[in-house]
């Protein structure tokens, strides 16, 4: 039997384990896949030694960062995004460190591009699935910078979006939980009145399937997508690599 599994934080909404499941019934595999919801980094480190049974795991929110050290390896991607969303145990019994967030955002946000207007964009958030975002900018030839409540040296902070340098990055990115179910009536701090119909909000968030964030957006006429074809792009992209 395949075991599979989810690590993350207040993971009970988790997309991941209803759609492997769902994967194995349709594809007549015996296997299961389970939400371990850590506490705390050292929960995530006993998880590995205890769970030796399960071959891979899926990483989210927050700890795609906090588990690398516990890794014995990385691939050449996840190791230039900094940041792990998938681990496989190898024969040797040891774990291997992956990211599919850049192949499933990169997949799902290319129909959308408009090499005229989105030339220039706008990271909102710096946590790990922000890493995995500018690496996929990156191979699209898409100049970025991120926007932080604390912003380090060559960073925006929210006060500072105005109409001219949202004249300029016309592709915004939120990679922020804010706007998550239950608390869909928050979103990111911005200008919305300055957006155009040159703009493209991409939201990471997919619950619910029309953030407030992406609503502010399309009222201004601006293109909207939400995450939910880059999460499942990610999950077969993860499924290739444990299979």
């Amino acid at each position: 039997m395949i075991k599979l599994g989810l690590i993350g934080k207040n993971i009970d909404y988790s997309f991941s384990r209803v759609y492997f499941n769902e994967k194995f019934k349709k594809e007549t595999i015996e296997g299961t896949y389970s939400n371990f919801d850590c506490k705390s980094p050292e929960e995530i480190k006993e998880l590995f030694q205890k769970r030796k049974d399960c071959i891979g795991f899926n990483v989210t929110i927050p700890y795609k960062q906090t588990v690398v050290p516990f890794l014995d390896e990385m691939n050449k991607h996840a190791s230039a995004i900094g940041a792990v969303n998938t681990i496989k145990r190898q024969q040797n019994g040891k774990l291997k460190g992956f990211n599919t967030d850049y192949i499933g955002f990169r997949k799902s946000l290319q129909p959308f591009l408009n090499q005229k207007n989105h030339n220039h964009a706008l990271i909102l958030g710096t946590g790990g699935a922000s890493k995995a975002i500018a690496y996929a900018l990156e191979l699209e030839d898409i100049s970025y910078k991120f926007v932080s409540r604390t912003p380090k040296k060559g960073q925006f902070s929210y006060n500072e979006l105005n109409g001219a340098i949202l004249s300029k990055y016309t592709l915004l990115i939120n990679t922020t939980p804010v706007g998550t179910h239950p608390n869909i009536s928050e979103c990111p701090k911005l200008p919305y009145r300055v957006l155009t119909k040159d703009h493209l909000l991409y939201d990471l968030v997919y619950n619910p399937a029309e953030t407030q964030f992406l609503k502010n957006g399309r009222e201004q006429g601006a293109k909207t997508a939400n995450g939910l074809e880059m999460l499942k792009l990610q999950a077969e992209a993860a499924w290739e690599i444990w299979n």
